[in-house]
């Protein structure tokens, strides 16, 4: 049987960060979903066009990599899609406070949807697609922190 997991955020933008957390879960999984949701409490800075262009020009070639964009409940587009996982990046404990009570809701939400937790390669912890934008909006290079 296939293990399908699906990766949420905005990915406003997507990071080296995010990229490390698709390629490592690319290790446990056979294919993993990138879904770009729509975070009602976030205004977006990049488009997700262009959000999405860029993903999948990262994951080129690899065929066990899927973009889709989304406006739903996460646990319910993960289902839509075949995932019985979600993975999540963790930087630091308030990124595990946060995320650790949305996986309850998922898994109430997507019934035994599982949320599996990857601890951010050292070298990516401090990239966060805020401190990005930041640098983005006033015109510093952000290249080395997007694949």
């Amino acid at each position: 049987m296939k293990k399908t997991a699906f990766f949420p955020g905005s990915f406003d933008p997507f990071t080296k960060g995010h990229a490390d957390v698709v390629n490592r879960g690319l290790k446990l999984f056979d294919e993993i979903i990138i879904g770009i949701g729509t975070n009602t409490a976030k205004q977006r800075y990049f488009e997700i066009p262009e959000i999405e262009k860029a993903i999948k020009r990262a994951f080129q070639g690899d065929k066990r990599v899927k973009v889709v964009h989304y406006d739903d409940l996460t646990a319910l587009v993960a289902q839509k899609y075949g995932a019985r996982f979600i993975i999540r990046g963790l930087r630091n404990t308030t990124d595990f406070e946060y995320e650790n009570t949305i996986s309850q809701v998922n898994r109430q939400v997507g019934d035994d949807l599982e949320t599996v937790f990857l601890i951010t390669s050292p070298q990516f912890a401090p990239i966060s697609s805020t401190i990005v934008r930041e640098l983005h909006k006033y015109g510093a290079d952000i290249t080395p922190y997007i694949p």
